[in-house]
């Protein structure tokens, strides 16, 4: 990988290791549809103007009715229920969770007909991260059974975020990344502006909140996914793909630092596990396959 590669690659799991510190500040004074209609109205208002200025805007706009399901399947559910869970969970856990998704990527491949997915390296990683999951989910509902609701809400999360690439990728071939997601912020921002309109603060929110819901729009969302899809360029999507898993490093790191979140025996145990299961999970071997 070039220098220039490498830069970018560290620079996106930076963009998306902050967001969960942004939502953990914001929720403790915002409403989840008021947070989420901002970082999908910032989105779509920096996405949009770039894809039309790319000429990509239009040819993608063939595929509406797909990246209707996408808006539903990467942004709607999966930001409402992280979003909500972070009034529980710490934004370490909420991090570790979602890393996940390599593993249900695994899932929906081998079920789209990838029959590499079936591979032992492949089956071993799954293996590794569904007893991470398992750990995780089972320590903290020991700590607070309570939790056990925004615990299943993230892991549906990484389930949707799996389904939403696996779905636009097989159904919108060739089109612009940026051009997509533009146009699913925009939906998005339709469906949550009456909700996040009559969720409004009932005092001003501090400066704190404020700004921890710009920056979700601007820096983890906008600026974020425009970065990203440079390095698909770059890199390829194989080695972007990675990205998972500074990200989740540097979401437990902020947490502990500026959050004073604990390094619970959850994150400790599975962080590892959850990593490394993902990391294999995701490997495409060259090897035969050890099922259909």
């Amino acid at each position: 990988m070039s220098r220039k590669g490498w830069g970018l690659f560290a620079l996106v799991g930076l963009l998306w290791g902050v967001p969960y510190l942004f939502m953990k500040v914001a929720v403790d004074e915002l409403s989840t549809p008021l947070i989420v209609f901002s970082r999908v109205f910032i989105g779509a208002a920096v996405l949009i103007p770039l894809a039309l200025y790319k000429k990509t805007f239009f040819p993608a706009l063939k595929y509406w009715k797909y990246i209707l399901i996408y808006a539903i399947l990467e942004m709607v559910i999966p930001w409402t229920l992280i979003t909500s869970s972070q009034r529980n969970l710490s934004s370490g856990v909420v991090a570790l969770l979602i890393a996940t998704v390599p593993i249900w990527a695994t899932f929906f491949a081998h079920y789209s007909g990838d029959t590499t997915a079936a591979h032992r390296t492949r089956v071993f990683g799954i293996g590794i991260g569904l007893v991470g999951i398992a750990l995780i989910v089972g320590i903290e509902s020991l700590n607070d059974v309570a939790n056990l609701a925004s615990l299943f809400g993230v892991l549906v999360s990484a389930f949707s975020y799996a389904w939403a690439v696996n779905m636009i990728t097989s159904k919108a071939p060739g089109a612009s990344g940026v051009a997509i997601n533009g146009i699913a912020m925009g939906i998005s921002s339709l469906i949550f502006a009456p909700f996040a309109f009559t969720h409004l603060p009932e005092k001003a929110p501090s400066v704190q909140a404020v700004l921890s819901t710009v920056g979700l729009g601007v820096i983890c969302t906008a600026l974020a996914f425009w970065v990203f899809f440079i390095v698909l360029d770059e890199i390829g999507a194989a080695r972007a793909s990675l990205v998972v898993y500074p990200n989740t490093a540097i979401a437990v790191i902020l947490g502990i630092i500026l959050l004073n979140e604990k390094l619970t025996l959850a994150i400790a145990i599975g962080l590892p596990l959850v990593l490394i299961g993902s990391y294999y999970a995701s490997r495409k071997p060259v090897a035969p396959v050890i099922a259909a």
